[in-house]
Parts: structure tokens; C-alpha cells; sequence
């Protein structure tokens, strides 16, 4: 088994004093949405490959399956490999009436999903927790005020948010220091750059880009619908439908010709775009493949100049990308707020 040729540097995220790769791997397609579950074997061998190759910000959710990915990991971190690995994982997504996701914040939830977490995972702390998406009946301060506690009792490390808007991210770090923050961050998913990048960073709050490859379409283009199964949620994502599609590939095309230019591939130079984003940002792109993997990291070798960046941007200007980047905008941060603590 090849190993990655880049060495892959660490950086700190977040101002807490966490320490990961510079880049993570996104574990969800492992197990779910993306498809029927990968073969367990199959997806073991790649984290531990991924370890192996210096990426150790694993990132998973107990939502993931529900609950299968959380249990692969902890297969996967066996045999002395969790003490090599940044481990986070998420709460706040519950499935009810047949599937229907409901988002709780409420602290005995917090609690529950927690210990269920470190079950699952079959370890004793989590280095980054997430709350996955945000509960907006119950106040932040509250979720943040369980999570606090959680913390003190060593069961977490840090705290994280994803999909947070930057009203609900400077509530939450009023309460505890938030150490990241998880959004979708990519070439043509750029909204969260007008508000929410500079709040991370006036706070010093660590990035990370979820998505990163526009969720695979920068890695193969067309072919990537070729490949999906009737199972995987992006046959019905708005981006992915063929009205919005056909003008969308338009955008890969030129990113593909400046990755010929660039002699990388078009997921390397999407890639290396959100590297260049600044020293405070992880992506974590999900791979189910070892040798997606290898040329992921390979991404962290391209250099891209203030021209090259602006160049990609105009290939994927916002009124160039068709369709949103979410078919439920009540999942994202545009609907993060919740009800004031009262006093």
C-alpha cells in the first residue's frame, strides 16, 4: 500500500490550543448519504492509511448511518492508533417521524449524545465536539452551558459549532471559547465568506471547510453523476439537477483546464484554493478511496498565486453557479438564530 508522497503539516485550530493536520478527512460518505455503506475492511485500511499518512483530524457525527460511521471509527482507532488521531464527531441531529431530521440542543440531550458518542467510538474523550446543526428553541447559551460542562468532567476537549450563523458563534463563545467552527467552504460555496469567515477570525476561532471538493463535482465533473447510486442524496440536490447542471459544468471544464495548466489534477487545484484561504482553515475532504486519498493530500504541494486564486474565483463567480448549496435552507446557518437567555 502506497503512501502518501506530501508530508502533511500540522497546524493549530482555533486559539484553545488544539493541534491537527492541516488537513482532515471527511468520514461520512464512508457509511451514509453518499450511497449504501462502504465494506468495513475496506474503509478501515483507509483511515488507518490516512493516519499513517500524517492526516489526523478524523471528523465523523453520531447522525452518520445514524450511529455506523461513529461505530467504524472506533473500529478503525483500535490497536494504538487513537492516540495518533484528532477525533471529532458532532451532536444535535435526531431522526424522527421515519427519518425526518429534528435538531436538539437541550442539555439532556447533550448529555445523552455525548455518552452515546464515547460508546460508540469506544474511547474516553472527544477531542472536538460539534454540535452538528443548531436547535433554535432551546437558547445557546444553554446548549453551550452543558457542553461547558462536559468539558470540565474531561469527557471533551474542545468545543465546535457547524452551520452556525455569526450572532449565534459570538453567543456560544461568550459562554466557553469556541475552538471551531464547520461550514461548507468551496469554489462555488462562498456565502459564508462575507460574515462568518471574519467572525471566526476576529475571535480566533479555527475553519473548517467541509466539502471542499463542491461535494465530489470538482473531483470528476459529469462522471461523478455517472458513478452515483440511486441512494445518494446528491441525485436530488439542487446543484446536481440537469438544468443546473449542464451550465454548472461549465465551471468545471475551465478549473479542469487550468489543473492541466497547472500539471495537478481539478480536485488538487480546487483544493489547494481553500488551502490558500489562510493558515487558520482545515478542509477535510471524505474519500472512500485510498488512492482519492493520496491525491487529495497531494493537493497540499500546489501553489497558487494572487492571480491563479482570482482566476478560480471568476470561473465560479457567484452568478456563474446554479442551483443552492443546500436543498433545505433551514439545515444551514441562515437559520442558526435562537430565543434570548432569559434572564
Amino acid at each position: 500500500m502506497a503512501a502518501a508522497l506530501v508530508a502533511v503539516p500540522r497546524m493549530k485550530l482555533g486559539s484553545q490550543g488544539l493541534e491537527v493536520s492541516a488537513q482532515g478527512l471527511g468520514c461520512m460518505g464512508m457509511s451514509a448519504y453518499y450511497g449504501p455503506p462502504k465494506p468495513e475492511p475496506d474503509m478501515i485500511a483507509l483511515i488507518r492509511h490516512s493516519v499513517a499518512a500524517g492526516v489526523t483530524l478524523l471528523d465523523t457525527a453520531d447522525s452518520y448511518g445514524p450511529h455506523t460511521n461513529e461505530l467504524l471509527l472506533g473500529k478503525a482507532l483500535q490497536g494504538g492508533v487513537r492516540e495518533k488521531v484528532d477525533l471529532a464527531t458532532k451532536f444535535g441531529v435526531s431522526f424522527v417521524d421515519g427519518g425526518k431530521p429534528d435538531f436538539r440542543g437541550d442539555p439532556a440531550y447533550v448529555r445523552a449524545a455525548c455518552e452515546g458518542s464515547l460508546r460508540r467510538l469506544g474511547v474516553e474523550c472527544i477531542d472536538l465536539y460539534y454540535q452538528h446543526r443548531i436547535d433554535t428553541r432551546v437558547p445557546i447559551e444553554v446548549t453551550i452551558g452543558e457542553l461547558k460542562k462536559l468539558v470540565g468532567e474531561g469527557k471533551i476537549k474542545y468545543i465546535g459549532l457547524s452551520e452556525a450563523s455569526a450572532s449565534t458563534i459570538r453567543r456560544a463563545h461568550a459562554v466557553h471559547p469556541i475552538t471551531a467552527v464547520e461550514l461548507e467552504w468551496s469554489l462555488w460555496s462562498r456565502d459564508v465568506e462575507e460574515d462568518i469567515i471574519p467572525t471566526c477570525r476576529e475571535l480566533g476561532i479555527g475553519i473548517v471547510a467541509y466539502s471542499p471538493l463542491g461535494r465530489g463535482f470538482f473531483s470528476s465533473g459529469a462522471k461523478l453523476m455517472d458513478s452515483l447510486s440511486e441512494q445518494d442524496v446528491r441525485k436530488n440536490w439542487p446543484r446536481f439537477q440537469h438544468e443546473n447542471l449542464d451550465k454548472n459544468l461549465q465551471i468545471f471544464e475551465r478549473v479542469n483546464e487550468m489543473a492541466k495548466r497547472k500539471a495537478c489534477t481539478p480536485s488538487q487545484l480546487a483544493l489547494a484554493w481553500v488551502h490558500h484561504q489562510g493558515s487558520d482553515v482545515c478542509p477535510i475532504p471524505g474519500t472512500t478511496k485510498i488512492e482519492n486519498f493520496n491525491q487529495n493530500v497531494g493537493a497540499l504541494s500546489v501553489k497558487l498565486t494572487p492571480d491563479e486564486m482570482s482566476e478560480l474565483e471568476s470561473y465560479a463567480a457567484a452568478d456563474n453557479v446554479q442551483g443552492d448549496r443546500h436543498p433545505q435552507a433551514a439545515y444551514t446557518w441562515k437559520n442558526s438564530e435562537t430565543p434570548p437567555l432569559s434572564s
